[in-house]
């Protein structure tokens, strides 16, 4: 292999796996205090004023895709920590879930008991390495044995160097390197009615068990169609994942 083309996988793998290497969030993003914030929103919007820094993009993802959009938030904090020299608090992303049907992003709001108890794993079709459904909500803290999700999602051969950065793309390491995960109520009192038509319960009470256990930190919007109007308004970029 050519030196140039060793220099530049180096390069691009070292941006991703920079928080691997830091030890999941060592940049302090989370705790930096802000040093441009908008002026704080109330009400319904009140969760743009957790989304801290200069450089802030809210990345809309309502389909799962093995986890590859929560790779692009990771990969979209350490290129500007580590390549553009961001100081701590300077970058800030939002992540989205919502959108019905196995593809959907919505699963990723709920913690490891409702993964489990509404089969999750098997509705979403992810699988573990023993390709077993995963009874855990395997983005909220992922690790390496989980990587060979991002594979398939690239259908590439496995790539060894690509795995290390799976722990680092977890929800909750995103979470404090200054990422805000937003849930749509519209969308999630639709979903709760489409685990009614696939048996799985009554959409009320669905909906009362799977709101009480939620993620910590994810906040329901109203809709997520107003919050990425609102998101860009307050000057937060935009990326469709």
């Amino acid at each position: 292999m050519k030196t140039s083309e060793l220099t530049y996988r180096r390069t691009f793998l070292g941006r991703i796996l920079g928080a691997a290497a830091a030890g999941f969030g060592g940049v302090g993003v989370a705790e930096a205090q802000n040093r441009a914030q908008a002026t704080p929103a109330t009400g319904p919007d009140a969760w743009i004023s957790e989304v801290k820094g200069t450089h802030r993009c809210l990345f809309d993802f309502p389909q799962h895709k093995n986890g590859v959009p929560l790779l692009h938030i990771l990969n979209y904090i350490n290129t500007y920590n580590q390549a553009y020299k961001a100081a701590p608090g300077t970058v800030g992303a939002v992540g989205t879930f919502y959108s019905l049907g196995t593809q959907a992003s919505i699963p990723f709001a709920f913690n490891d008991t409702m993964w489990a108890k509404y089969r999750l794993g098997e509705y979403t079709g992810l699988k573990d390495a023993s390709g077993r459904p995963y009874t855990r909500n395997v983005f909220y803290r992922p690790t390496k044995d989980d990587g060979h999700l991002l594979i398939q999602a690239y259908q590439s051969p496995n790539i060894p160097e690509l795995l290390d950065a799976v722990p680092a793309m977890g929800i909750e390491n995103l979470q404090k390197m200054g990422t805000k995960f937003l849930l749509c109520n519209n969308a999630f009192g639709a979903w709760c009615l489409e685990l009614q038509a696939r048996q799985k319960g009554k959409a009320d009470a669905i909906q009362k068990d799977l709101a009480a256990n939620l993620l910590p930190g994810v906040t329901i919007v109203p809709a997520m169609v107003i919050a990425i109007e609102k998101a860009q308004a307050a000057g937060i970029r935009y990326n469709r994942q």
